[in-house]
């Protein structure tokens, strides 16, 4: 049979056929008087089974070995296996991600952690302020890293009455701008970190941020916030700054 007749039967290509024979996994048949390829039923049984077993997962690099080795490919069964249920697993978890997020209604890029501390619709936050807020958070769970986001998350529990308490002092830090007077500044450094001081000692359960994660969030600050809005949120830090300098 040519070429076309083999890959239909076989339910493959003709230029899959010619790559199995240049990399040695498909015997080249003799030719025909006219110089065609001339393939019969030895060729399709084995073309069968390279189909067969690369359907199972086998890559191509490893089926010379396990071909004509029942032993061979017992033992890349399992290792097959033990992918196969890797990879369940990890589409469980997706999927748990997946329906985490649904029933939060959290935005995808955000770790679900750390999604419910967005500011709530009670604040009235300008486009900017929004987007800076959700690329802090981002950055922050990168930080953090999995474990990181986790243990923020079992050390605070919910997020609702934290955020709610907080909105007040977000509407203000939202609303600085060049022309606000110093003593609202002032004031409002005060009372952030009056609110922030029990949280910050909670904190100490974290290992604190290395010197380039600091610098990251210092960057992502200046670029977003306007300069009075850096110079209160600069002070606040330096007042809360526990004794290791965290």
């Amino acid at each position: 049979m040519l070429s076309g007749e083999l890959a239909e039967l076989a339910g493959v290509t003709v230029r899959t056929l010619r790559h199995y024979h240049q990399i040695g996994l498909l015997p080249e048949p003799p030719r025909s008087a006219g110089g065609y390829r001339d393939y019969d039923v030895g060729h399709l049984v084995r073309l069968l089974r390279i189909t067969r077993m690369t359907a199972l997962g086998v890559p191509l690099s490893a089926l010379p070995a396990v071909l004509d080795d029942p032993a061979a490919a017992e033992e890349l069964l399992d290792e097959l296996d033990r992918q196969a249920a890797a990879e369940i697993e990890r589409l469980v978890a997706r999927r748990a991600g997946i329906a985490a997020l649904r029933r939060s209604g959290a935005p995808p890029d955000l770790p679900p952690e750390l999604s419910a501390w967005r500011t709530g619709p009670a604040v009235e936050m300008p486009a900017d302020m929004a987007r800076y807020e959700h690329e802090q958070l981002v950055l922050v769970g990168h930080l953090l890293g999995e474990d990181g986001a986790a243990g923020f998350a079992a050390l605070f529990g919910g997020a609702d009455s934290g955020t709610a308490a907080s909105a007040p002092l977000t509407a203000r830090f939202y609303a600085l701008g060049p022309d606000t007077p110093d003593d609202e500044v002032s004031s409002l450094i005060d009372d952030l970190v009056a609110h922030l001081e029990p949280l910050v000692q909670r904190l100490a359960g974290l290992p604190p941020l290395d010197a380039q994660a600091e610098e990251l969030m210092d960057e992502l600050n200046r670029q977003n916030l306007r300069p009075v809005q850096h110079r209160v949120l600069r002070r606040v830090q330096q007042r809360l700054a526990r004794p290791d300098g965290a």
